[in-house]
């Protein structure tokens, strides 16, 4: 929250000033491989996701593409007999699209009803389990459900006579039964294509089945019933004919009677054809691998869909998170610099004079970072003498106790006396705060000496392994609500301990409350602790504003708890 709060005038002092002198953000050059750069980097941050969210998608689309039904298709051509070309000029232009008319005329013949239920009467399609009516889904069944249920409510069930029933039921059979025929002509009909390649002669019969025998026999089948259909006109013809003699009666049926067993058994006839109007150009073979689904084609995408999937997750959160998430941001949002990035303390709860295991050591090894990027940023005070050093974090329990007591243990390990102040952390009042019955033998905080004015010499400092330590708040509210922060008791507290070495402030959070700005106050440096992945850029950019307002001297963040 932000605080338009008037500061003090500003103090003279050698040290160098945030306002004074702003952070210059290195400029990333503009163009394809500043993007490709910016790109990279961001999907190298999010590796973990983006593996994620493709491993996904491969998984997921070949689960489906497994559960698919096995799809295989056969495929039978013929030749259309086109009329000689012996004409020229116009009359070949003429016939020639005479020609290409009656291409798309045969086409329509094979797909003739005529012809598909000859095709289908003759192999007994009807038995085959693919083609026959499917049982309604789980949608349609709690549809069916819920309209009998309302049905019964609606009173609109009527009684039937027995009798009629009795009469009925050979026409409801006869109807159902021819019902599931014309459900399984269309699912055959559904499943049977013919096609013209091109602007050619040629015709492509293909049929589609989950069994592998099945479309041969029915594209082989397709072919000899359009052969049968062409040689039987012919043979009608002849046999009406005045003129016709009898050996090409015979001729011409025994060409129906090859075609018209050839169909029923689903192959090729097995004897020339010279009659009818197509010749076999290719014959449908049982195929050797289904054709659907293309497993390796539905995984592939389903890769990609988890790819871009995960990438326009990550650009969405990037462009609606306004978490802290790393120093660069920190940098580029308050416009003042970050000295340090520290990992999660992994437990450790003290900084250790010997043994340190890898992740302790990471840990120690940041707060060192810390102490000494202080150190470099007030040169000139801490030539001076000892220093003030304030911790302050924008909302309550997000680690800037712990960190506050890490800094002064690692400044301690330096060879300086550290006093702390600490704001109530509930691990560190259990070390440093003894079990008392009356509240009023407690020891004192540091409101307590500001509500109270209590002088220097009854303060009493709480050893912690060689720190002296001190409680900010009062367990007593009205000493809280009463302390006045920037008052002379407490100026002439700090400053007894500045005497003594350095001062470590572990400040209340800023969110709701006044006194981390009072304390600041007397700070020669104060950190704003942004925690990553919970503190929200625009919270540390209200706390660092807010800080100037009050006259502090010197400003610089700290992002903790980052990710390794």
């Amino acid at each position: 929250m932000t605080f338009n709060i008037p500061g003090p005038p500003p103090r003279s002092s050698r040290l160098w000033r945030i306002e004074d002198e702003p952070v210059q953000l290195p400029q990333d050059p503009d163009g394809p491989l500043a993007l490709l750069r910016l790109s990279s980097d961001i999907a190298w941050e999010h590796k973990l996701r983006i593996a994620t969210t493709f491993a996904a998608g491969v998984l997921v689309a070949g689960l489906y593409a497994h559960s698919l039904p096995r799809i295989y298709d056969a495929t039978a051509t013929i030749l259309l007999e086109p009329g000689p070309l012996s004409l020229s000029g116009p009359d070949a232009v003429a016939r020639r699209d005479l020609d290409l008319n009656r291409a798309d005329s045969e086409l329509q013949i094979i797909r003739s009803e005529r012809l598909l239920s000859t095709i289908f009467n003759s192999l007994n399609l009807q038995s085959v389990p693919e083609l026959a009516p499917q049982p309604p889904g789980q949608l349609s069944s709690i549809v069916n459900f819920a309209t009998s249920v309302l049905g019964s409510f609606s009173g609109s069930e009527t009684v039937a006579d027995p009798g009629k029933m009795d009469r009925a039921a050979p026409d409801a059979i006869e109807r159902g039964e021819s019902a599931e025929k014309r459900a399984a002509f269309s699912g055959f009909t559904h499943r049977l294509d013919a096609r013209r390649v091109g602007s050619s002669y040629v015709i492509e019969i293909e049929y589609r089945s989950s069994d592998p025998a099945l479309p041969a026999r029915v594209a082989n089948a397709a072919v000899s019933g359009y052969l049968l259909q062409s040689v039987s006109s012919k043979y009608q013809m002849a046999k009406v004919s005045p003129e016709a003699l009898q050996g090409r009666i015979d001729s011409l049926a025994m060409q129906v009677e090859t075609a018209s067993k050839a169909m029923q058994n689903g192959t090729l006839p097995n004897g020339p054809t010279p009659d009818a109007d197509a010749r076999i150009i290719g014959a449908a073979l049982p195929p050797l691998a289904p054709s659907s689904p293309r497993t390796t084609l539905i995984t592939a995408l389903g890769g990609l869909l988890g790819l871009v999937g995960g990438l326009l997750t990550i650009g969405f959160g990037i462009a609606f998170d306004r978490k802290v998430r790393s120093a660069k941001t920190l940098i580029a949002e308050t416009q003042v610099p970050c000295l340090a990035t520290v990992p999660a303390p992994s437990g450790l709860k003290d900084i250790p004079w010997r043994s340190l295991n890898r992740k302790s050591f990471r840990y120690a090894n940041a707060i060192r970072d810390l102490r000494t990027a202080i150190d470099i940023a007030c040169a000139a005070r801490r030539r001076e003498g000892n220093m003030v050093i304030a911790l302050a974090g924008t909302r309550p329990g997000r680690g800037v106790s712990e960190l506050g007591l890490s800094l002064a243990q690692m400044i301690q390990r330096g060879g300086r006396h550290v006093t702390l102040f600490h704001s109530g952390n509930s691990a560190l009042d259990h070390r440093t705060t003894p079990k008392v019955e009356d509240k009023s033998t407690a020891p004192l905080s540091l409101a307590d000496a500001a509500a109270r004015n209590i002088q220097t010499q009854k303060v009493e400092f709480r050893n912690l392994d060689g720190l002296d330590t001190m409680r900010i708040p009062s367990d007593d509210r009205r000493a809280n609500l009463f302390a006045d922060f920037r008052s002379p008791a407490v100026v002439r507290i700090i400053e007894d301990a500045r005497m003594k070495g350095d001062v470590v402030l572990d400040l209340p959070n800023l969110h709701g409350s006044l006194d981390a700005l009072a304390l600041a106050y007397h700070a020669d440096v104060t950190l704003v602790v942004a925690t990553a992945g919970r503190s929200r850029v625009d919270e540390v950019k209200d706390a660092v504003q807010n800080m100037r307002r009050a006259g502090v001297m010197t400003v610089a963040t700290v992002l903790n708890l980052a990710k390794a």
